[in-house]
């Protein structure tokens, strides 16, 4: 299995997808979505080296389910015209020093860690407003099969084996509980004959996985912007829709941003909670630079970013960065 190969599936299930709504002749289910993010796009292989996500947002003229809405009824800006949406996610995520061909990795590395979860969304939408909360709940460690995800995808791409997933973080029960507030289009004008937007985003993780702060920014660029905050990334990342308004034909937009995180935890490169294991000395200011494109034909949407993310431990040699695919389809 290759790059070429992900990239052939993905194309399949976007053709796929418009034919089997358009024999149904119904509402969309909902929208599912995938995301893959990997430092392979850009032959490298180190540190946050591989993330996987799919979601299912059940499309938001269904009714919406009586907890879903007892949780927004609780929030104290809970507004009185609004939006519900709702959503289930499944993630895994690998974490590795930055040379895997060693079976002992130096203290100093960033240790092998791997990350196993499933989550839960909801969204409270007013106007271009949105506030989103999710739970995140899973395991770090030999249970997360990082080791046996890793080794499996290289020995089908033709990449060294990992030698030092023996020396991975131990076992432990994560969770994450998030709320982050969006505005879309602040600030719109007509460039070059076509739209341009800007939005901006704040937010806190709190768990014993991640605990940060973050704030950021978008700028979107196209002939007719949809009322969308961009393709959907993996946590933590900037804030992202798996969910959108398909077009009647094609539609495109090109995006960039931004997002700083004051950083008060990150298992990946603390080590475990309760039990002593591998750790580096984390930054505790890290920033996200990504660009991008987005491109929607009815009921697909297939998008590509392009990540920078800044030093994330002391020692470490040099900023990383990846590439991130997200293909989303109505059901």
């Amino acid at each position: 299995m290759t790059l070429r190969s992900l990239g052939l599936v993905l194309v399949s299930l976007g053709f796929v997808a418009p034919l089997a709504h358009a024999q149904e002749d119904e509402r969309p289910q909902g929208t599912l979505s995938l995301v893959v993010e990997n430092d392979l796009f850009y032959d490298v292989d180190r540190h946050y080296t591989n993330g996987v996500r799919f979601a299912w947002v059940p499309d938001q003229r269904r009714p919406v389910p009586e907890w879903a809405r007892r949780v927004a009824g609780i929030m104290p800006w809970y507004p009185e015209k609004k939006t519900i949406r709702y959503g289930y996610a499944f993630g895994q995520s690998l974490f590795t020093p930055s040379d895997i061909e060693v079976e002992d990795p130096a203290r100093g590395e960033r240790p092998y860690a791997g990350w196993l979860y499933g989550a839960i969304g909801l969204g409270v939408e007013r106007g271009r407003v949105v506030d989103q909360f999710g739970l995140s709940i899973g395991v770090v460690g030999p249970a997360a099969l990082g080791e046996q995800t890793q080794k499996f995808v290289h020995k089908n791409v033709g990449s060294p084996r990992p030698l030092g997933w023996d020396t991975q973080l131990k076992n432990e029960l994560g969770v994450v509980a998030t709320w982050q507030r969006s505005w879309q289009g602040l600030a719109r004008t007509r460039l070059l004959g076509h739209e341009a937007d800007f939005s901006a985003h704040s937010g806190i993780a709190l768990g014993n996985v991640f605990t940060y702060f973050g704030s950021g920014f978008m700028l979107r660029f196209g002939p007719s912007l949809p009322n969308d905050y961009g393709p959907p990334r993996i946590q933590p990342g900037l804030p992202g829709s798996s969910d959108f308004a398909p077009p009647r034909d094609f539609r495109w937009y090109a995006f960039a941003g931004a997002e700083g995180r004051a950083v008060g935890r990150n298992i990946f490169l603390d080590g475990n909670t309760f039990r002593d294991s591998r750790s580096v000395d984390k930054k505790r200011l890290v920033g996200d630079v990504q660009v991008g494109l987005v491109l929607d034909w009815r009921d697909v949407r297939v998008a590509f970013t392009h990540v920078w993310r800044s030093r994330e431990f002391h020692g470490q040699d040099g900023a990383d960065k990846f590439g991130a695919i997200s293909l989303s389809f109505k059901l």
